[in-house]
């Protein structure tokens, strides 16, 4: 997630709270966490997910390589002290129009995977909000709320292991999405 959504999802939650809060007793309050990241990488879902991304961008990757091999191949021909200078000219101009092109096919396949995350960390989000849900209201949660990731931002500073739900989630997120 960037940053902003998630700045935007720890002012959504604190807001709730707030507003909620006042109507809860201490003891009926209870917040839980888990992690949105571990339930995607554990789930059975979110590992076919992961490897159909890995696949797509195998594929990709593969093409680059032929692409690469063959401006090796160009560049060695090039060097070959056999050329005529209009020979070599030549193959100067051809490595030229296929550099180009590779740089452009590189820039297009990085997007596309890109975008291929972006729409998978979009509908795994909604299906995982769906299984947090089902889970805090089974066993009574206020809230759950993401941990959040170390290299981004973590969310959560300290909890109680108890209250971490992400195994039950994963189990139900399995549950949802088989």
């Amino acid at each position: 997630m960037k940053r902003t959504s998630v700045m935007s999802l720890i002012g959504a939650v604190a807001l709730w709270l707030a507003m909620v809060s006042p109507g809860l007793s201490s003891e009926s309050f209870s917040v839980a966490v888990m992690d949105q990241q571990k339930v995607i990488e554990y789930s059975k879902a979110g590992k076919r997910a992961i490897e159909e991304l890995k696949a797509y961008s195998s594929a990709r990757q593969k093409i680059i390589s032929a692409d690469e091999q063959e401006l090796k191949e160009l560049q060695q021909a090039m060097q070959d002290g056999k050329l005529t200078d209009s020979a070599k000219q030549e193959k100067q101009g051809q490595l030229q129009v296929k550099v180009e092109a590779y740089q452009r096919r590189l820039a297009d396949f990085q997007r596309e995977i890109q975008q291929k995350q972006r729409e998978m960390v979009t509908e795994y989000s909604k299906k995982i909000q769906a299984a947090a849900q089902a889970v805090g209201e089974k066993n009574g949660y206020a809230a759950i709320v993401d941990k959040g990731i170390e290299a981004a931002m973590k969310i959560v500073i300290y909890h109680q292991p108890a209250l971490d739900l992400t195994d039950q989630v994963v189990k139900e997120f399995d549950r949802q999405n088989k």
